[in-house]
């Protein structure tokens, strides 16, 4: 996704993060206004499937601290800490976001991770969106709604850091060689906090899409 790709409107909206030639990373400030954002916060918070998971972790099994769903085209199987997601159906509105962020990235998803932080006790911890299922370089992107978060980047090898306040509607996209290099988190905070929901859309390879 390049600057020139967006439409007029957010043009002035755009930060380019400047890492390494071959990484992509921009945060797009009000993807969505503040209304618009609002509605989709609220019917969200009601309507998806949110539910507590167990992952695979350091030899042993606990629990996600936050809530998850997982949505998708019907080949779009995720598997990850032990865990294989079976994609539940788009809704009218995850089709509707996912639609406007496919203009905007100029790319195409099949599956979309749907992550609820309750409270500043919940997060996600350091990882990178390397698994096989993406392939090599993929586009992820992130639309945050509800409560600001602090995203915080970590480069595998020089330990730099790069901190980010994902805002009501914002979105971020990662492209490039990103995942190869950084690895990323929502850390847990003393702050009082709202909830917050996270739209991450993927593009998983199945049988058919690694034969275009």
């Amino acid at each position: 996704m390049r600057q020139t790709e967006l439409t007029d409107d957010l043009q002035c909206n755009i930060i380019d993060f400047p890492l390494l030639p071959k990484e992509e990373l921009y945060l797009i400030k009000a993807f969505y206004q503040q209304s618009h954002a609002d509605y989709f916060f609220d019917t969200l918070l009601d309507t998806l499937a949110w539910q507590e998971e167990d992952i695979f972790i350091f030899g042993k099994w606990v629990k996600v601290p936050r809530l998850m769903c997982w949505y998708g085209d019907l080949q779009a199987y995720y598997q990850y800490s032990g865990v294989n997601h079976k994609p539940l159906p788009w809704t009218h509105d995850l089709q509707s976001i996912r639609g406007k962020v496919e203009q905007q990235c100029q790319s195409t998803f099949n599956s979309v991770l749907a992550n609820l932080y309750r409270d500043g006790r919940d997060s996600m911890g350091c990882h990178a969106d390397d698994e096989k299922e993406l392939g090599l370089n993929p586009i992820i992107a992130s639309l945050s709604l509800g409560d600001e978060r602090l995203f915080k980047l970590h480069h595998k090898k020089s330990k730099r850091t790069l901190n980010i306040h994902l805002q009501h509607g914002d979105l971020l996209v990662m492209g490039g060689t990103c995942q190869q290099h950084w690895l990323h988190s929502i850390p847990k905070t003393k702050a009082l906090k709202t909830p917050r929901i996270n739209l991450t859309f993927r593009k998983i390879l199945t049988e058919s899409t690694s034969l275009i």
